[in-house]
């Protein structure tokens, strides 16, 4: 370590907190930025540590990366991170989508805003917008159902 990277070295009880912060909020993830140094402390959730939403069946959860199916059929699109809900790019332009409203595989649903970067989330199924499950500019959690979908081919 070269003496200038010396005084840019967070100390370790300093990422001990943020450890501590990180789980004592269960964050899957948190970044912090001082002068030049920047720590990212992510951590793997196990899908049974998440809360289950009523409309979520009981059983098995899917696999990682399949989409969830309710009893009813429909596939439910969760919060992949913790930030802020928005349903439009903008406060003055249509909503990506509204219930009802035809979607692709792929196809940008929403945004949700963490540390100040927008992060679009998009529709992990073809098929109808049967319910949006969240208010513009709601908090969300992580693995919080956002919207349910109808599957279609």
């Amino acid at each position: 370590m070269t003496k200038a990277n010396q005084g840019a070295k967070l100390p370790l009880d300093e990422l001990r907190q943020l450890v501590e912060l990180a789980q004592a909020h269960g964050l899957a993830e948190l970044e912090v930025s001082q002068g030049e140094t920047r720590i990212r402390i992510r951590r793997d959730v196990a899908r049974a540590e998440m809360p289950v939403a009523a409309a979520l069946p009981t059983g098995a959860p899917a696999p990682v990366g399949q989409p969830e199916r309710t009893e009813a059929g429909l596939v439910t699109i969760e919060a992949p991170m913790v930030g802020t809900f928005y349903r439009a790019p903008s406060p003055t332009a249509e909503p990506y989508v509204k219930e009802g409203d035809t979607v692709k595989e792929g196809q940008v649903l929403c945004i949700i805003e963490a540390m100040k970067l927008m992060n679009e989330i998009e529709s992990k199924v073809s098929g109808r917008i049967s319910k949006i499950l969240v208010e513009n500019t709601q908090p969300v959690e992580f693995g919080q159902p956002l919207f349910l979908v109808e599957p279609r081919p």
